[in-house]
């Protein structure tokens, strides 16, 4: 499973999470069974074209109807900062989700 996060570095153990408007780059972390298989760092995220099954926005007051067009799941952090956090939050079921 995918995952679209953007943030403001590609340094995986301390970039922080930003909000779409805003990102600098954006991480593409792949899921496999509640571990992280990999993270990959884009410039945009047109640069990747293939399905992704999530985004992580870091408010749920973002934009948020061009994700789910694209049929990807929205969800939103409450205090989760980092790539980690919002991991684990993620694997434990901790992040809000973003609908009509």
């Amino acid at each position: 499973m995918l995952i679209w996060m953007c943030v403001d570095s590609k340094d995986a153990q301390n970039a922080k999470l930003t909000e779409v408007a805003s990102a600098k780059y954006w991480a593409l972390v792949e899921m496999d069974g509640g571990d992280t298989k990999d993270i990959t760092f884009y410039n945009r995220r047109e640069d990747y074209t293939d399905w992704v099954d999530f985004i992580v926005m870091k408010n749920k007051y973002e934009s948020y109807m061009e994700f789910m067009d694209e049929g990807m799941m929205v969800l939103c952090t409450r205090e989760e900062e980092t790539i980690s956090e919002v991991i684990e939050a993620f694997v434990f079921k901790e992040l809000d989700e973003v609908g009509l």
